[in-house]
C-alpha cells in the first residue's frame, strides 16, 4: 500500500459538502494511509449538507499537528464553522509550518486564510471565495488542483480526482 505508515486528518464541522469529506477518507484509507476525523468539539457527530453523519475521532485541542502528514479541509458551509476555533487554525498553521500537506477544496479556503498560511502562494478554491484568498496574499487561479509546495486547493466536487490524485503523490515524496 503506497501511503502505509502515513497519518491524514480530516477535519469536520457541521454542513460539510458529502464527497469533500468522504471521497478523500476512503481514497486515503484505500492507498493505506489512516485517516482520522478531528472536530472542533462542539458537537461528536457532525451532518453533512444532505444529512449525512460523520463522528469524530478527536477535537483539534487534543491532537498535534506533529501526528499528522497531512491535514485535509472538506468544503460545504463547514469551513465557516471550522475557521472560529482557535485549536483548529493552530493545527492547520502548525501542520503548514512544519512542511506537512495541508489540502483545502471549495470553501476550505476561508481556513487557510484564517490560519494566515497564504501569503505568497498559489491557489484556487470555489470562485465565490476567490476575493478573501486574494486579499489574504494569495494569487488565485482557475484551475482543478493547484500545488504549492505543500498546499494543495482545489474548487469543488467535480476536481476531487485531481485532488486526490495531488495528495497521494505529495504524500509519497
Amino acid at each position: 500500500m503506497e501511503l502505509e505508515g502515513k497519518n491524514v486528518a480530516i477535519l469536520a464541522e457541521e454542513i460539510y459538502e458529502d464527497p469533500e469529506l468522504w471521497y478523500p477518507y476512503y481514497r486515503l484509507q484505500e492507498a493505506g494511509a489512516r485517516v482520522r476525523v478531528i472536530g472542533t468539539g462542539s458537537a461528536q457527530t457532525y451532518l453533512s449538507k444532505h444529512g449525512y453523519p460523520v463522528t469524530v475521532d478527536a477535537r483539534a485541542d487534543d491532537v498535534s499537528a506533529s501526528e499528522f502528514d497531512a491535514v485535509i479541509i472538506p468544503g460545504g458551509f463547514a469551513p465557516d464553522r471550522l475557521r472560529r476555533y482557535p485549536a483548529v487554525l493552530k493545527l492547520v498553521r502548525d501542520a503548514f509550518e512544519q512542511g506537512k500537506v495541508i489540502a483545502a477544496i471549495c470553501h476550505a479556503g476561508w481556513v487557510l486564510v484564517s490560519a494566515g498560511v497564504l501569503r505568497g502562494r498559489t491557489v484556487t478554491s470555489v470562485p465565490a471565495i476567490k476575493d478573501d484568498m486574494a486579499n489574504a496574499g494569495a494569487t488565485w487561479v482557475d484551475r482543478e488542483v493547484v500545488r504549492d509546495g505543500n498546499l494543495i486547493t482545489s474548487r469543488t466536487p467535480a476536481d476531487l480526482p485531481a485532488y486526490c490524485r495531488t495528495i497521494i503523490a505529495a504524500l509519497r515524496e
